[in-house]
Order: C-alpha cells, then structure tokens, then sequence
C-alpha cells in the first residue's frame, strides 16, 4: 500500500511538473517597416534557458543580426521604441566580447535566397517565469531583427545595423 502511495505521489508532481512547463510558453508576431507580416516566434521555458523557435520570411537574404531587446514595444519604422538588448546582467554585448554577453544577444540568422529562414535556438539563463531575467519584467521584451550580420563583440549592438523587423514578445 505505501510503495502504491508513493508511486501516485511521485506520478502527480511529474504530471503537474510537466503541466507547469508546458504553461510557460510566449510568442512575437514580427511585422517588418511597413507593418506586413514576416515571422513568428515561439518560446519555451526549458531546464537552463527559454528556448527559441523563429521562422521568418521575405526578408533580404543573407545573415542578419537578431536579439531580444529590453522593451516590448515595435513602432516603426525603425524599431528604436525596443530599446537596448535585453542585459539584465549588465554586460558587454557580443559572444565573443570577453566581458560577457548581453542575455538578449542571439547568434545570426541566416536567410537563405528564397528570402526564408527556420531557427530553433537556446537563449541560456533565460525565463518565462519570475526574477531578474524574465523576458517578461516590466516593460516587457521584443525580438528584433537587424539589416546587417552581428560581428559578435562591438558593444553595444555588434554594428548590426538599422533595425527591419520587431515582435512584442507576449504570453
């Protein structure tokens, strides 16, 4: 009867763990300058990070830079009401600035000639949920999609250039 108990016990908290994660998901429309859409975002709270599934299409081949920015606001045409990369740790930007990266900094993306790309990515230390780096702390977030490739280490945008395409990041 106790091994029974127990079994139902530990069957309810992975039930309920599971229920939990599966709550904790976001999303971003991403509209370009001329507010036609091009993308969509989907987020999901993962053991580590928020992970990251971005498609987007008719945007200019090649790589461009991408992040999520500290405030959840796309007024276009130039994005700038995003503001800075989402760095709730107050680093430097870039995976390759030896002070650290910002938590919103994001490696390229790389559309391809049909002007199309598919990403699935991990934004380590990330949340969903409460404190400090949560995507959904005042203000809210965005992800925002630059013109140019990141160069992965000028702070404090990786000279990535004007910004084309902007999603509020919601529940």
């Amino acid at each position: 009867m106790n091994k029974l108990l127990l079994f139902c016990g530990v069957f309810c908290l992975l039930a309920c763990s599971i229920a939990v994660q599966a709550a904790l998901k976001a999303k971003a429309d991403l509209l370009d300058a001329k507010g036609a859409p091009v993308g969509t975002a989907v987020f999901t709270e993962r053991r580590g990070g928020v992970q990251l599934d971005l498609k987007v299409s008719d945007l200019t081949p090649g790589e461009h830079g991408f992040h999520i920015h500290n405030v959840g606001k796309c007024d276009a045409p130039d994005f700038t009401s995003a503001g800075p990369h989402f760095n709730p740790e107050g680093k430097q930007h870039g995976w390759d600035n030896p002070q650290g990266h910002h938590l919103g900094d994001l490696h390229n993306l790389n559309v391809g000639p049909d002007g199309k790309a598919h990403v699935d990515v991990m934004i380590p230390g990330a949340t969903l949920g409460d404190g400090p780096n949560s995507l959904f702390h005042e203000g809210g977030t965005a992800l925002v999609i630059h013109a140019k490739p990141d160069d992965g280490k000028t702070d404090p945008a990786g000279n990535a250039g004007p910004r084309v395409a902007c999603g509020v990041i919601i529940r």
